[in-house]
C-alpha cells in the first residue's frame, strides 16, 4: 500500500514511520504489484516491446511511459508513478526532469552513466559450489548488462540469501581493481555495477 504524508512525502505501509499519521491513500496492494512489475519489466527488459523508446543511457520519456501505462491500466495517474519511484526504499528507479529509468538490473544492453564508487572494498555473495569457479575466472553478469556488487557484507549476505541458504561472500578489492581500470559505477547507496570482476581482485572473507 502506498499512501502520502503532506508533511513528508510518499510511503509504504499503514502510516507514515516519521510522523505515525495515515496519510492520504493512493495505491492498494494489488495495484501496487501490478504497477511494479510492469515498471521493472519495460524499464529494465522489454522497452520496445511495451512500445517505449529507450536511449543509451537507460532513459526513457517520462510523458510517454505514462501514456502507454494508462492503455494497460485506464486507473493509473503519473503521480502513482511518482508515488512508486520515491518510495521505493530499494531506490530501483529514478525520475529526472522529463525521463525515468531503472537504476539497475538491465537485461537490455545500456551504459549507465554514474559515477565511480569510491569504496575500497564491495562484496559479492555466492553458494559454496559457486566460490571455486568465480575465483579462477572471475565474476560476470548472468542474464544482466551488469554485475551488481553490494557496498557492505551484510548487504551482500542479504541479497545471497535470497538464492542459497549457505552463502560465502567475496570481497573485491576495489581501489586496486580502479587502478587497473576496471570500472565501478555507484548505483545506489548500497550497489555498485561492474561489467566483469578478474580473479585477481577477489578474495573469499573468513567468517
Amino acid at each position: 500500500m502506498i499512501r502520502k504524508c503532506t508533511e513528508h512525502g510518499y510511503f509504504r505501509g499503514g502510516s507514515c514511520l516519521q510522523c505515525k499519521r495515515p496519510g492520504r491513500y493512493l495505491l492498494d496492494d494489488g495495484r501496487e504489484e501490478k504497477l511494479g512489475r510492469f515498471v521493472s519489466g519495460t524499464l529494465r527488459h522489454f522497452p520496445a516491446s511495451a512500445g517505449v523508446e529507450m536511449d543509451r543511457c537507460g532513459w526513457v520519456d517520462l510523458n510517454a511511459f505514462c501514456d502507454v501505462m494508462r492503455k494497460r491500466y485506464n486507473w493509473m495517474r503519473k503521480e502513482y508513478l511518482y508515488a512508486l519511484v520515491e518510495s521505493d526504499e530499494k531506490g530501483r528507479y529514478e525520475i529526472r526532469e522529463s525521463r525515468i529509468r531503472a537504476r539497475y538490473g538491465h537485461s537490455v544492453n545500456v551504459d549507465l552513466d554514474y559515477k565511480e564508487s569510491n569504496f575500497p572494498y564491495l562484496y559479492y555473495g555466492a553458494s559454496p559450489e559457486e566460490v571455486d569457479v568465480l575465483l579462477e575466472d572471475g565474476v560476470f553478469p548472468i542474464k544482466q548488462r551488469y554485475v551488481h556488487l553490494s557496498t557492505s557484507y551484510e548487504k551482500a549476505a542479504e541479497v545471497a540469501l535470497i538464492h542459497t541458504e549457505n552463502p560465502l561472500i567475496l570481497q573485491i578489492d576495489a581501489l586496486k581493481a580502479q587502478e587497473d581500470g576496471v570500472s565501478l559505477k555507484l548505483a545506489t547507496d548500497y550497489i555498485v555495477l561492474a561489467e566483469k570482476i578478474p580473479p585477481e581482485y577477489i578474495f573469499v572473507v573468513e567468517d
